[in-house]
């Protein structure tokens, strides 16, 4: 019996690709779409205003502070800020990169090459993402009342973030895959 239910672990491996892949393609989709929402779009601002990488994107980046929406709440004036400073535009123009990348990611079968460029950028943005846990100071508890803030004290942004070591993960083994799959069918046709 013992024997049994450890051949049958040893291969899930498969099994377990095929769920990364899946993951991966669910969470780039779900997570590009809501980038379209006020709510989500307000909440990616404090990774976006203190990257030195993106803030550019933003008018006033800095300003960031004094405009910020709680999830569920919506200030006209807040709001208003947000348009002009180019908020809402980056983030549907990061939603459609998402959700174009969790495109070739999901067409592994029909375009390895491709699939592998999507895991690619899977990557390099979750790299990105994670760079964030330097950056941004919102990702640690602050220090208000309670002794413990500050490094190793993530916030919910910061757990948030750090979650994604699990997709670096996952992009390399979808990129694995799909160049292992793009050179199989390539030799096959010698």
């Amino acid at each position: 019996m013992k024997s049994i239910i450890l051949n049958t672990v040893a291969n899930l491996d498969s099994l377990g690709k095929k769920l990364m892949r899946a993951g991966i393609v669910i969470v780039f989709l779900w997570i590009g779409g809501l980038k379209f929402f006020t709510y989500e779009a307000d909440g990616i601002v404090p990774f976006v205003a203190n990257s030195p990488l993106m803030s550019f994107f933003y008018k006033t980046p800095s300003e960031y502070k004094n405009y910020t929406n709680k999830e569920g709440e919506l200030i006209q004036k807040n709001h208003q800020w947000h348009t002009d400073n180019n908020t809402y535009a980056f983030a549907n123009g990061l939603g459609i990169l998402l959700i174009g990348i969790a495109f070739l990611v999901a067409i592994h079968y029909w375009a390895p090459m491709a699939s592998m460029i999507g895991s690619l950028l899977v990557f390099i943005l979750t790299i990105g993402t994670l760079s964030f846990l330097v950056t941004t100071p919102e990702s640690w508890v602050p220090h208000l009342t309670d002794h413990q803030y500050g490094f190793p004290y993530l916030s919910g942004r910061g757990r948030l973030v750090l979650k994604d070591i699990v997709i670096l993960g996952g992009s390399l083994i979808t990129m694995s895959e799909s160049a292992a799959l793009y050179l199989k069918r390539n030799s096959e046709q010698k």
